[in-house]
């Protein structure tokens, strides 16, 4: 559920107080959460505490007291799933007819994301012909029910109509979205940041990369069910999701020897890494003092990474080079994907506006081993990484 957008309905029924644990699952398992609640469900839970639990407002009308519009139209193109807990009789009955008298059947109505509804009611009310008729409306519509639970109700009596309890509604949720991930199963490497090849103790040659793509990268192969190792040079980055394991390193030679030690047992490797081409041929022990005008350095090739990891790549193996160009763009990163052995390669340029070095944005083309070549626009890097994970599903599955 990691960096999952949930959009939470909750109405006017007594499990409403159960709508609490089930933010709270959300919000453990990953999930942002944002709560939409009926006048009537006030009645029984405050805003304050699902506020608190989400750590995020709660909507309640379609103009907030400070004047805000809550617009359900973003509402629903926002959340990844929609979950409906308690969802009463009425709330079911306005659903399956179309009605759009409050601000959270007005998202519903928005929504083009899954829609999770979890019923509770009386068992009378919920085996009345015209209950079970909603409910088979709204099934029909592609909305996914959460099955009700055999138990003791608010009336006293017993039987079926207890709303799920929250664990199973959140456990809904997190198997669809594992439903729709290509790469469980995968073992992805992706290399980030840059590399500091030391002068002395104090100094070293570098680079301007952030790691930003490359960590994006990692986030978006973990959110697809992929097992991400992600090796990272110098940078302050922390990833976000704790199914990451990430080893840091700082000169070329370091993440040589990790890539190398990784990529056998890895399906995907992606080396987004600025890595040094060139290091210094000796590494002073001591400061090197200021006594000449000037300083002649003599640099010696690091390891090539990506040539190394092409040169062992088996079949079934799938590698993803990065080209950073300033000059001739595309001949250049097609020379690479024959020379390095890549099957795909993202090329960015330093021409271009918003990208390269620094920028939480990008702008990239994805050439393949066809030559089959794709231009994107200007986007963040998070959607970058999902344009080339996307197109790393396409080569994996053609």
């Amino acid at each position: 559920m990691q960096g999952r957008k949930v959009l939470l309905g909750v109405t006017g029924g007594i499990a409403a107080y159960k709508s609490a644990l089930l933010t709270r699952l959300l919000v453990k398992a990953g999930a942002e959460v944002r709560v939409i609640m009926t006048a009537e469900a006030e009645q029984f839970i405050t805003p304050l505490t699902l506020g608190t639990l989400s750590k995020n407002p709660v909507l309640k009308e379609f103009a907030a007291p400070n004047g805000q519009w809550n617009n359900h139209v973003e509402l629903g193109l926002w959340a990844d799933a929609m979950v409906i807990a308690p969802a009463t009789a009425n709330t079911l009955a306005k659903m399956a007819c179309g009605m759009s008298d409050n601000l959270l059947l007005a998202a519903y109505l928005s929504a083009r994301c899954p829609v999770f509804f979890a019923p509770a009611m009386d068992l009378d009310m919920l085996q009345h012909p015209a209950t079970q008729a909603n409910i088979n409306t709204l099934t029909g519509f592609g909305n996914i029910l959460v099955p009700p639970a055999y138990g003791e109700l608010a009336s006293g009596l017993v039987g079926t109509g207890r709303m799920a309890e929250p664990d199973k509604i959140a456990a809904s949720v997190l198997n669809h979205f594992e439903r729709d991930k290509k790469l469980i199963g995968r073992k992805a490497l992706v290399t980030a940041g840059p590399t500091y090849e030391a002068l002395d103790p104090v100094r070293f040659i570098g680079n301007h990369a952030s790691g930003k793509m490359g960590f994006a990268l990692a986030e978006a192969l973990v959110k697809q069910g992929a097992e991400v190792h992600l090796v990272a040079g110098p940078t302050q980055l922390q990833p976000q999701h704790p199914g990451i394991q990430i080893t840091r390193v700082v000169s070329a030679e370091e993440m040589h020897t990790v890539c190398n030690r990784l990529f056998s047992g890895c399906d995907i490797a992606v080396l987004s890494a600025a890595v040094a081409d060139y290091k210094p041929a000796t590494t002073a022990g001591q400061k090197i003092k200021k006594t000449d005008s000037s300083l002649t350095l003599e640099l010696v090739k690091t390891h090539d990474i990506a040539a190394s990891l092409g040169a062992q790549k088996k079949n079934g193996q799938l590698l993803v080079g990065f080209a950073l160009e300033t000059e001739n763009e595309v001949a250049n990163a097609k020379k690479k994907i024959k020379a390095k052995n890549f099957d795909l390669i993202v090329l960015n340029s330093l021409n271009d506006s918003g990208a390269g070095f620094g920028y939480d944005t990008n702008r990239v083309t994805l050439i393949d081993r066809n030559d089959t070549m794709r231009e994107f626009p200007l986007k963040s890097k998070q959607e970058v990484a999902a344009d080339i994970v996307t197109a790393i599903i396409r080569l994996i599955h053609a």
